[in-house]
């Protein structure tokens, strides 16, 4: 991997204005605030004309009526990391960070996902669909137990559960559906966990991960202080290597560009399961985008500069 390459060779002023997309209206408010100031104090930091922007209901003026060369998409979430932000950007012919719109609407959506990966050999746990008890109990019948549930268009891990039986499975759904229409349930993958991130086309060094949780939860990744965090990741060269095309073949599959981080299991035969892909990364003091930049030999304000300077590259 070359340092060199993954930082930005453009001065400062040929970004020009930019607007620090955060906040918004997601279950993912609080992180995204989070984000999104550490992001824009990096950028002024550097001496970035930069600026935030809260996104409420007034985000379309603001966008029509504030100078805006390029946007920071630091939206998690619903509203900002699903394509809906990248097309009203889009439209307004400003250029932003991160995946276009069609493979952050994908990304977002982890059973659509899943299918895509499915539909191209790479391996991802078995999985339903869950929107009645009787999907539930089938489900059960099918795929066994342990099994986790998520809402399909959530991340932070919220309306996330792990089940043991039916009944445990029919509530978890119950409660997931409070956060979406489209609830997932998957097999369980008993094993160590692993996020690699990925940076202007170049993967990142592999972040093992380890909780005393029943799993990586919203807990565990933003308010705990015993979550345990593995670079090197534990893994032999091989199969860090092996690990990272896998990333890069599921990234493709999606489409993304600029930057991304991708979750992945791994099983007791040490075969590797793909669970989802983040287009829109939490960049918090908790974050583990910052922490694999950080491996591959990029402080904070050059990580953020580099995923800038691929807005230019990507979009003009």
């Amino acid at each position: 991997m070359s340092t060199e390459k993954l930082k930005s060779q453009l001065p400062v002023s040929a970004f020009g204005r930019v607007a620090v997309l955060f906040g918004g209206k997601s279950a993912e408010r609080e992180v995204s605030l989070k984000s999104g100031a550490a992001v824009l104090s990096a950028l002024q930091a550097a001496g970035v004309d930069a600026f935030g922007i809260d996104v409420g209901d007034d985000l379309l003026q603001r966008l029509l009526s504030e100078k805006i060369d390029r946007a920071f998409i630091v939206l998690h979430g619903r509203g900002g990391e699903d394509g809906s932000m990248q097309g009203l950007l889009e439209c307004a012919g400003i250029p932003f960070t991160g995946s276009g719109i069609l493979a952050s609407a994908l990304a977002m959506d982890k059973l659509r996902t899943k299918q895509v990966w499915q539909s191209l050999g790479l391996p991802t746990p078995r999985h339903a669909a869950l929107s009645s008890i009787e999907d539930c109990q089938q489900a059960g019948a099918e795929l066994g137990f342990p099994l986790i549930v998520k809402p399909a268009h959530e991340g932070s891990s919220i309306g996330m559960a792990k089940v043991a039986n039916v009944e445990e499975l029919i509530g978890a759904w119950q409660t997931a559906s409070q956060f979406d229409s489209q609830v997932l349930v998957e097999q369980w993958i008993q094993g160590p966990e692993f996020t690699i991130a990925t940076l202007r086309g170049q993967v990142l060094p592999v972040i093992g991960l380890g909780t005393p949780h029943s799993f990586y939860d919203y807990d565990a990744k933003y308010l705990a202080n015993d979550t345990q965090y593995r670079i090197p990741c534990g893994l032999d060269a091989d199969k860090e290597a092996e690990l990272q095309q896998l990333t890069e073949r599921a990234c493709e599959a999606v489409g993304i560009q600029g930057w991304a981080r991708v979750d992945v299991m791994q099983d007791a035969q040490g075969a590797f399961w793909l669970l989802e892909v983040n287009t829109v990364p939490g960049m918090t003091d908790h974050s583990l985008v910052p922490m694999a930049a950080k491996a591959a030999g990029l402080d904070f304000q050059q990580l953020v500069l580099a995923i800038l300077a691929d807005s230019i590259e990507a979009r003009g």
